[in-house]
């Protein structure tokens, strides 16, 4: 009995490697796609249909404005067809997703310089991975800190949406130190509910559902944790 418990936990770990693998691998591939949409939306010819250029700066045509809200209709879309098992449409709604996440954020090599953007990258993947691995190893449990993190997160948004009335330096840069200290716990909590939420006995549907829904929390902390650093870099903008 003690060596088929032992056998029976070596495979678990062995499932639980091959799911966290797959997960990771759609955030990349996500992470990959977005960043090709972003680099080519900022390139004619959809440079001119998503911007109206004036000598005073750009600003989001309707087109634009059409792809900037697009992504939040797309998560309400790809949760509907990981809640109903349909993993083929749940795909497709992720690299789409993608690939409009990514043409929202075009206008990123229209503000700052290319390599402020590799230098918020580059910061952005090693916190990232220090934060997942914690996340993976820690025997502690986060599940009191995600529920802090969540309110965090929430009092983010609300001191962003005041301060596009109140165009605070001092807000944005307040928001932008909390934001990466939020982002990077949820990166960790996010993965550790990978590991409580993964089940030997899944079928191929749901473990496929689980593998995409996780994709996009670790996606998102990424794109997030990415857009906060992305701001420390405001005195390296294009001219």
């Amino acid at each position: 009995m003690p060596h088929l418990s032992h056998a029976t936990g070596i495979s678990a770990q062995i499932g639980f490697q091959t799911y966290l693998a797959r997960v990771y691998h759609y955030m990349a591939g996500g992470l990959a796609v977005s960043g090709a949409s972003a680099f080519l939306g900022a390139r004619e010819p959809l440079l001119h249909w998503l911007y109206t250029i004036t000598p005073k700066g750009a600003s989001l045509s309707f087109l634009g404005w059409v792809v900037m809200l697009a992504p939040l209709v797309m998560i309400f879309v790809l949760n509907s067809a990981l809640s109903s098992l349909n993993t083929r449409r749940a795909q497709l709604c992720f690299w789409t997703f993608s690939v409009l996440m990514g043409l929202s954020l075009s206008n990123i090599f229209l503000v700052y310089t290319g390599a402020s953007i590799f230098k918020a990258f580059c910061i952005a993947a090693l916190t990232f991975y220090g934060a997942s691995l914690f996340g993976k190893k820690t025997q502690r449990d986060l599940t009191s800190m995600g529920s802090f993190l969540r309110m965090g997160l929430i009092g983010l948004i609300i001191a962003m949406v005041v301060n596009l009335f109140m165009h605070s330096s001092q807000i944005e840069w307040a928001v932008s130190v909390i934001g990466v200290g939020v982002f990077t716990g949820l990166a960790a909590f996010d993965t550790q509910r990978l590991r409580l939420i993964y089940s030997q006995a899944d079928t191929t549907e749901v473990a496929e559902a689980k593998s995409i829904s996780g994709a996009l929390a670790l996606y998102l902390d990424f794109i997030n944790l990415f857009l906060m650093l992305l701001h420390f870099f405001m005195g390296d903008q294009r001219k």
